[in-house]
């Protein structure tokens, strides 16, 4: 079925059809539609940042930027629904063409640039949402903030979702906000861990309850620095790293039509060197924290070999875009069957 509608979508603007399928879903979602789009399947709960997830699948960033479809998402059948990224103050992002398929290579290139609301529309919606699956905020800083005031983006960004996330994402990794990937330099990165660390003890001691925080870094990272943001993150007290977000490499895909695009590579191309990313840093961090694994899973078999590698979590994006929803109940069978008895079967011809 997704088969036929994902022809259709293919024959839309990337952009177009994005929006047009998340209407669809929040129209089959209003009727009681959402259900049938993914068998029912028992929960499969991981304790994780010192949250029970009622299972270890969840959406990453970007799909919904501004929070307006977490229950729609969540009816999928996800174990927590990541929305964002936010900015404090709204922006469009940049220019169009920004978002590219490489169909081939089951892959999406975009250089959209943070495009969203602003804070105040997206506090005002995830407010009233009651997803059944754990909701996660993800925070960015506006294009026009100079980096060295970042911090004061993050600080604002943490202090309007706290009351109202699960969890809060700190994105210093996308490709597409001009010095944004600095960040994550060693004095920069301590810097800005340092304010928000002291920021999220203020907020947990005014309203009761300590909002894990999680930072999602970059692919084209070397092991020196993966394993030197590792370290920064356990010595601030920071509760995960998600690895990763989209790169900038283009060997993987260097042949095929579009692939020189500028902006993020996501999919098939990107799953090898984030799931190395993900061993790396297990390896390194030895389970001081806790991994979120994310780029370029396609079937089940992809969302478990994130679990071999060190994850404890997962996330989908791209391959939503390719395989749609019944990727969600794939990857969940999957996981389940590895973490009962370590098995996982191979990925189907898609």
């Amino acid at each position: 079925m997704y088969e036929l509608a994902r022809t259709l979508l293919f024959a839309l603007d990337p952009e177009t059809a994005h929006d047009l399928s998340l209407r669809a879903l929040a129209g089959a979602h209003a009727v009681g539609a959402t259900r049938r789009l993914h068998p029912a399947l028992p929960d499969d709960p991981v304790r994780v940042m010192g949250l029970t997830f009622p299972n270890p699948v969840g959406l990453a960033a970007g799909l919904d930027k501004n929070g307006a479809f977490v229950e729609p998402l969540a009816a999928l059948g996800f174990g927590f629904v990541e929305v964002g990224t936010v900015t404090p103050r709204p922006q469009s992002g940049n220019p169009r063409p920004r978002v590219f398929r490489l169909p081939q290579a089951s892959a999406l290139i975009n250089r959209l640039g943070f495009n969203n609301d602003g804070l105040p529309p997206l506090v005002a919606r995830v407010r009233d949402a009651r997803p059944r699956a754990l909701l996660g905020i993800n925070l960015g800083k506006n294009a026009d903030t100079p980096i060295e005031r970042a911090s004061d983006d993050y600080v604002q960004g943490l202090r309007a979702v706290y009351p109202h996330a699960r969890y809060v994402t700190v994105n210093i990794s996308s490709p597409n906000t001009r010095e944004l990937r600095a960040l994550q330099g060693g004095a920069e990165l301590d810097a800005l861990l340092a304010v928000l660390a002291q920021e999220r003890a203020r907020l947990s001691d005014q309203h009761g309850r300590r909002v894990p925080i999680a930072v999602k870094i970059a692919p084209d990272l070397t092991d020196q620095d993966l394993t030197r943001i590792a370290d920064a993150l356990v010595a601030h007290g920071f509760d995960a790293v998600i690895a990763t977000n989209t790169t900038v490499a283009r060997e993987a895909v260097a042949d095929l039509p579009g692939s020189q695009q500028a902006g993020g590579l996501s999919g098939g191309p990107l799953f090898a060197r984030s799931t190395q990313v993900v061993r790396t840093l297990a390896r390194h961090l030895q389970g001081a924290l806790p991994i979120i694994g994310v780029g370029g899973i396609l079937c089940g078999a992809d969302a478990v070999e994130k679990l071999r590698a060190g994850a404890s979590l997962v996330q989908l994006y791209t391959g939503l875009v390719y395989r749609g929803p019944g990727l969600v109940a794939e990857c969940r069978r999957a996981t389940a069957e590895h973490r009962t008895s370590g098995a996982a079967a191979p990925c189907a011809a898609s």
